[in-house]
């Protein structure tokens, strides 16, 4: 094999933001800072905003946005503007 073809293939600690969840997995991903994980070690760190541990899909849980949600994210969105 010619050497520096393949990316560096290393432990890396993934931080799932939203549930709080960590997870160690081998990746090629590019990051510069790092992290120690609760093993001791210190890995490269990536966080995330969504993975397995909240989405929808994996968690088998729907999130229902009441018709007050709603209201009040428009009244929020567009409170700057005014009626001509």
């Amino acid at each position: 094999m010619k050497a520096a073809t393949h990316p560096n293939y290393r432990p890396v600690l993934f931080h799932e933001t939203a549930a709080d969840a960590f997870f160690l997995i081998s990746s090629t991903a590019h990051t510069s800072s790092t992290q120690k994980h609760s093993d001791g070690n210190t890995y490269p760190y990536v966080a995330l905003d969504v993975s397995s541990a909240s989405h929808p899909v994996y968690t088998h849980q729907q999130r229902k946005a009441t018709n007050e949600e709603r209201i009040a994210g428009f009244n929020k969105r567009f409170a700057g503007f005014s009626a001509r």
